[in-house]
């Protein structure tokens, strides 16, 4: 697995797969490694996807200094993986909580970013809110399936703040646009690639959402603000709100998609991100 060296001289993994232009990828998680990003519902015929493992995943090293798990700190991370490659301005795609970091780094380096795809984002660096009733509307949408009942009173429990460890794993559902056996074992991988201690400091402090916030009004960069139709992390109201926020931002809501697009229709998603990085209009 090909590896560099960050800013702090902790070694840092990437793997590569696919032909054409470079596309650098951030998973998500907090701070799990790009594995379950596979190759992004086939993507990798169209760019050569670049898949950083955080630092303490994957094939990343542990870093001497555990504050440096901060979302804000990884920005150099990202900036010394661009200099590696030798890239002047890059392609920049990331998912869930990965967006946090991804947004930070367009605010730092906005130069360096040539076109940013914000996959089912996580709001927490631009301070959008998600409401509880938003969520629950959300999850109505999948109110004829089977799992829906036990799945819904768990998360009224979590709105209501009484949600425990079982609660959060019976929304496990509401994740995907089919709970099926690809999707159980997707989401039992999930413990195995991400690192708990890093996560737990991922965001504490990281995030001044009012200074992030007017960054982007700035960005020239063309984003892309991909969204699930039932995606209850990400409800698509909220990521609204969040392709508000850019200039030069498009929101798509994939039909039928839950927080992993490219499981729930691999080429509806492939083809949506390959045309907004091609620059082609639909």
């Amino acid at each position: 697995m090909p590896s560099f060296r960050a800013y702090d001289g902790t070694e840092l993994a990437f793997g590569t797969s696919g032909d054409g232009p470079p596309l650098v990828c951030l998973p998500g998680g907090p701070m799990q490694d790009s594995d379950y990003l596979r190759n992004l519902g086939g993507l990798s015929a169209h760019r050569r996807l670049i898949m950083a493992d955080p630092r303490g995943t994957g094939g990343s090293a542990v870093p001497a200094d555990p504050g440096s798990y901060r979302c804000d700190r990884q920005v150099d991370d990202v900036e010394a993986l661009r200099e590696h490659l030798g890239l002047d301005r890059m392609d920049l795609l990331a998912h869930s909580a990965g967006t946090n970091l991804a947004v930070l780094y367009a605010q730092r380096h906005p130069e360096r970013v040539a076109r940013l795809a914000l996959i089912t984002p996580s709001v927490h660096a631009v301070g959008v809110e998600v409401t509880g009733e938003v969520r629950r509307e959300t999850a109505l949408l999948r109110k004829d399936e089977p799992w829906f009942p036990e799945a819904f009173a768990a998360l009224e429990a979590i709105v209501a703040g009484n949600g425990d460890a079982a609660a959060f794993a019976a929304i496990a559902p509401f994740w995907y646009g089919r709970w099926d056996a690809a999707a159980r074992a997707h989401r039992d991988a999930e413990d195995a690639h991400r690192n708990q201690e890093a996560a737990a400091r991922f965001s504490d402090g990281a995030f001044d959402p009012d200074a992030t916030r007017a960054a982007l009004a700035r960005l020239a960069s063309p984003v892309l603000v991909l969204a699930g139709e039932i995606d209850l992390n990400s409800p698509a109201p909220a990521m609204a709100e969040v392709a508000a926020l850019f200039p030069h931002a498009e929101l798509v809501v994939q039909p039928g998609a839950g927080h992993f697009p490219w499981l729930d229709d691999p080429a509806r998603f492939a083809a949506t991100t390959e045309a907004f990085l091609g620059g082609a209009t639909r």
